[in-house]
């Protein structure tokens, strides 16, 4: 039976079968910026944007397995000699992970846009969510032979797509306003639904910073045939609203709240982070200690490179 995509996705995602509460998570499937090396160096520069601010704690929305927290942990505990513990929350549709810490607290989220009531309320905090827009479900429309712009509706088995309604109302003026449409077979990734979840996150914070981390466009930028795809075991595969994949699209940054709105590279260097390779000289002074800051440098490298992470998009609301 044919559904739109945003219902299909969420099951797909997020269902009593979804992808999200399979065995093994999305691990199991992929790594992302914050697992790794590269993690580690992402914890180190969020904790640096935390005490800019005057923030003591960190709420990871849309956290997966963890990886992030448990790097956040590591660095705010044994690399600031003298401060005060960071506190630590995170946010999933999954279990408390194996092995977290116990004092980081951890929330179970409905999952897609749906946030656990228990997070609210929230002060002097600093909010990150990294990769959490981007599998929130959202209206998938598309140009018809007419000129006429309009949902697209998915058969969740195979994934072959069938023309639905014209899209109307909320979404079709978001569409309008920020990502008009008129060329037969322009797609549009309707990002309304990732605006009010956005929106209902900032409704918890009280006072501190939220920052979104994600692939993401900007008017300027916006992709003519939309960039709904998905992943499986590492590998590029047909977006298939199964259960059995990952399923994303990039986010329509420029139309969330938000104060400011930077590439990563731009983000991560006011943070510290440097990706040049360090003198060859200490590598004869001390190899330990070269082998150790070459790895950091690689990792920060990765995490600015052009036509990879260094191409995520922050977006900053400061609270408060």
């Amino acid at each position: 039976m044919v559904r739109t995509w945003a219902v299909a996705w969420q099951d797909a995602l997020y269902g009593p079968g979804g992808f999200y509460r399979a065995r093994g998570g999305p691990a199991a499937h992929f790594t992302t910026a914050t697992h790794g090396p590269t993690g580690r160096v992402l914890a180190r520069a969020l904790l640096r944007l935390a005490d800019e601010h005057g923030l003591t704690s960190v709420v990871d929305v849309g956290c997966g397995g963890g990886e992030l927290l448990r790097h956040l942990y590591a660095v705010s505990r044994g690399e600031r000699p003298g401060a005060a513990p960071v506190g630590l929350a995170g946010v999933d549709v999954g279990p408390r992970p194996d092995g977290l810490p116990q004092d980081v607290r951890w929330l179970v989220s409905p999952g897609g846009p749906a946030l656990p009531d228990e997070l609210g309320d929230l002060r002097d905090v600093l909010v990150v969510a990294h990769e959490w827009l981007d599998v929130v479900p959202c209206t998938v429309a598309e140009v018809d032979d007419g000129g006429i712009l309009r949902e697209r509706l998915v058969d969740p088995a195979t994934g072959a797509e069938s023309w639905g309604a014209p899209l109307a109302g909320e979404e079709l003026a978001w569409a309008e306003r920020h990502w008009p449409a008129t060329a037969p077979g322009a797609r549009v990734e309707v990002g309304l639904a990732r605006d009010r979840a956005w929106a209902g996150l900032l409704g918890r914070v009280r006072s501190g910073l939220v920052v979104a981390v994600d692939y993401g466009h900007t008017a300027a930028t916006r992709p003519a045939h939309g960039t709904l795809t998905a992943y499986r075991r590492g590998h590029l595969v047909d977006p298939v609203p199964d259960g059995t994949c990952d399923l994303t699209a990039h986010v329509a940054m420029d139309s969330l709240a938000h104060d400011e709105l930077v590439d990563q590279r731009t983000a991560l260097a006011r943070l510290g982070v440097d990706g040049r390779t360090p003198p060859f000289e200490l590598a004869r002074t001390d190899p330990a200690g070269y082998l150790r800051v070459l790895q950091e440098s690689s990792a920060a490298a990765q995490l600015t490179a052009r036509g990879g992470f260094g191409d995520f998009l922050w977006a900053f609301s400061r609270r408060g």
